[in-house]
Formats: structure tokens, C-alpha cells, sequence
């Protein structure tokens, strides 16, 4: 029995939840899903699942929101916090930080879960990236949301078709 708990502990730990742009610039539709994200994160944080938060900044002058080093880009107050994983990226996907694919690949993460806040943008596109890298990749239909939210269950059949898993905060594993 002991031999078994520890060989689920180390496939836990080849897992990371990963939140994507809960920042205090996207106001739009996350207090929906902030509860179900916190959620989200006490069952990694019991599961041994590495809690990643991903930051997005605009480097571009013409874009007003996300603007590095502005209390916008910073993570959202009532965002649970339970790790220093915290990655900035200045493109769409989370796989564009250096140092976030440094953390997958020193930590062996194979398998992701997505929450985050844009299903058409940024959310899609960590999706895409992880996928053609031969990850898997699992999306929490009840932790996503867009500034469209008549696109979410699109979004979601597109993500199924590229070959992610949709699941629910009560589909996840223990």
C-alpha cells in the first residue's frame, strides 16, 4: 500500500496546474470563475501538483493594459497563492517564458491542467503550444472564461478536437 501511495505522489508531481492572466487588468468575467480557480489550486496544492501563474505583459506602446511593472500586470488580489511559480510571458502562450519551459523541464511536468482567463487568446494558444510538444493537457471547463463568454463552449469543442481533455473541477484526480 505504501509503495503505491508513493508511486501516485511521484505522478502527481509530474503534473502542474497552470493559471493563465488572472491579473488585475482582466476585469471582465473572472470573478465568475476566481472561486472555482482557487478550487482548483488547494487540490493541487493536496495532491503534490506544481500550482504555476503565468503573467502576461505588453511590451508594445500602443496596448494600455498588462503594462510591465503596473499594479494591471500584477496577479489578481483574490487569486490563491501556494507557490512562487510565478512566470511572466509577452506572448500568447505560456510556452514563449524561457523560465516557465525551464521549470517543465526540470520538474519532468508531462501533463497540465489549464485554467486562466481568455479561452480565445492566450488559454487557446498555451493549449496549442503544449499539445504539438507532445503534452498532455487537460482543461478545466468551469476555470476558463473570455471577454466573449458566448465562445467558451466553441472554444471548448476546439480544444477537444486538437486532442485536450475537458474535464470539471470534479473530474480531477486524487
Amino acid at each position: 500500500m505504501e509503495k503505491q501511495s508513493y508511486q501516485l505522489k511521484k505522478e502527481m508531481q509530474n503534473k502542474a496546474l497552470v493559471i493563465i492572466d488572472i491579473q488585475n487588468d482582466i476585469t471582465k468575467n473572472y470573478k465568475e470563475i476566481i472561486d472555482n480557480i482557487n478550487s482548483a489550486v488547494d487540490w493541487a496544492f493536496e495532491n503534490d501538483v506544481h500550482v504555476v501563474y503565468i503573467r502576461h505583459e505588453y511590451l508594445s506602446e500602443k496596448i494600455k493594459k498588462f503594462k510591465p511593472n503596473t499594479y494591471g500586470s500584477e496577479l489578481a488580489l483574490d487569486l490563491k497563492m501556494v507557490s512562487n511559480n510565478i512566470f511572466t510571458k509577452t506572448q500568447g502562450s505560456a510556452l514563449s517564458s524561457e523560465a516557465f519551459v525551464n521549470f517543465v523541464e526540470s520538474n519532468q511536468v508531462k501533463e497540465f491542467f489549464l485554467v486562466g482567463a481568455d479561452a480565445i487568446a492566450c488559454v487557446k494558444t498555451t493549449n496549442n503550444g503544449m499539445l504539438k510538444s507532445g503534452y498532455k493537457v487537460n482543461v478545466l471547463s468551469d476555470c476558463i472564461t473570455s471577454y466573449d463568454k458566448r465562445k467558451v463552449d466553441e472554444m471548448l469543442n476546439y480544444y477537444k478536437k486538437k486532442g485536450s481533455e475537458i474535464i470539471t473541477l470534479n473530474e480531477l484526480p486524487h
